[in-house]
């Protein structure tokens, strides 16, 4: 148990350095720290090939690996600082990574880390929109416990004002039965006063064991969102309180993603000569790594304090690696009245040129994300 308990310790540790996962919020480090597990790569073994478009990120922990780039190879080790950063990581992948001794990496799921991100980071930009609202007062600790939790980060980050809007107060005395086992559920709850008590029984005729108890600021009742089955327990209030209840229908409502302007890169050009001007969302670390000429640095999990910096004449577009967290961000600015759109797809959608020529780099300075070498950029990109 002790030894289990320091590796999850020395995961949770490297995870904490790694751009851009070190953003993340603690809820979606555990998630990731369950998810995913470090691999042990032998001396010799390829990490992946050419050509490959398994859109993972993966990070180098210990050892060194050589990346292979026209003709040339790129030797990091783990000490390295761009080992924090994910190895070679252009989709389909540029380079073979080979491990040149045994050496320990972990991979994460993209899409699954990306989403998280851009939740995590918009649900900060409304946590400081309501603790900058003394109207809220009242309802500011549930909503800022119900937006740490990862219960909703599959919902678009555009919709997170939407989240606290759909769910509905509704008080309960104690002995109140909320939920029944066996019932077909169609809401969830969230604990905004009082406490709970959860019981289940093993079969129909069996008597119902208290499980758990539940207080302020956890949920129930879950899983009636995503599933049809009936519940697995019954949930009583154990005093009297006050419950946050979302339906179903709501639910699904909060799963369709809002209209944004998407603008191509052509159009982004066009623009930008007629005065819009860029900025980019990411993290300070990856802004550092590569951005466009004369982007304005506002990361979306501060974006809220430092959007009082922007004009509210000018036409800012809004752009990251995916697309994501623009788009959360040009949504929520626009809902504030800025004139904001977005890079459609993010640059990771360009192709390899065009990568290069927007953020102004070599292909090898950004696309490899190691130390510098003396080779032929692509055309169309500036050489560092």
């Amino acid at each position: 148990m002790n030894a289990l308990l320091m590796d999850q310790n020395l995961k949770r540790h490297l995870l904490q350095t790694l751009v851009p996962v070190k953003a993340l919020t603690e809820d979606h480090l555990l998630t990731l720290m369950r998810d995913t597990q470090i691999e042990v790569i032998c001396r010799g073994q390829t990490i992946c090939h050419r050509g490959d478009c398994d859109n993972t990120h993966i990070y180098l922990l210990s050892g060194s690996v050589s990346i292979g780039i026209h003709g040339a190879n790129i030797v990091v080790q783990a000490n390295d600082a761009e080992a924090h950063l994910p190895l070679a990581h252009y989709q389909p992948r540029l380079s073979p990574i080979v491990a040149l001794e045994d050496c320990q990496i972990i991979r994460f799921d993209s899409e699954q880390l990306d989403a998280m991100l851009a939740w995590d980071q918009a649900a900060n930009y409304i946590t400081l929109d309501i603790t900058g609202q003394r109207d809220l007062d009242e309802d500011a600790d549930w909503m800022l416990t119900l937006l740490r939790s990862n219960l909703f980060y599959k919902v678009p980050p555009m919709n997170i004002r939407q989240i606290l809007s759909r769910f509905q107060s509704q008080f309960a005395h104690a002995g109140d039965v909320i939920i029944r086992q066996g019932e077909l559920g169609d809401s969830c709850y969230f604990i905004k006063e009082g406490s709970v008590s959860v019981y289940r029984a093993n079969d129909v005729k069996g008597k119902s064991e208290l499980i758990a108890e539940l207080g302020v600021g956890r949920c129930f009742g879950e899983d009636a969102l995503v599933n049809d089955t009936p519940r697995n327990a019954t949930v009583a209030m154990r005093e009297n309180g006050v419950l946050m209840k979302l339906e179903k229908q709501d639910f699904y409502v909060l799963l369709k993603s809002p209209p944004v302007h998407g603008r191509t890169l052509a159009d982004v050009e066009r623009e930008l000569n007629a005065g819009a001007q860029l900025l980019d969302v990411r993290t300070e670390e990856e802004y550092d790594l590569a951005h466009a000429q004369d982007a304005l640095n506002m990361p979306l999990n501060i974006l809220k304090l430092k959007s009082r910096l922007l004009d509210r004449e000018t036409h800012y577009i809004a752009y990251c690696n995916s697309g994501r967290r623009s788009t959360a961000a040009a949504y929520l600015l626009s809902e504030d009245g800025y004139r904001v759109t977005v890079l459609r797809g993010g640059f990771e959608k360009l192709s390899l040129s065009q990568r290069a020529h927007f953020l102004n780099v070599g292909d090898t300075a950004y696309l490899a994300q190691q130390r510098q070498l003396a080779v032929d950029p692509l055309p169309g990109s500036k050489a560092q």
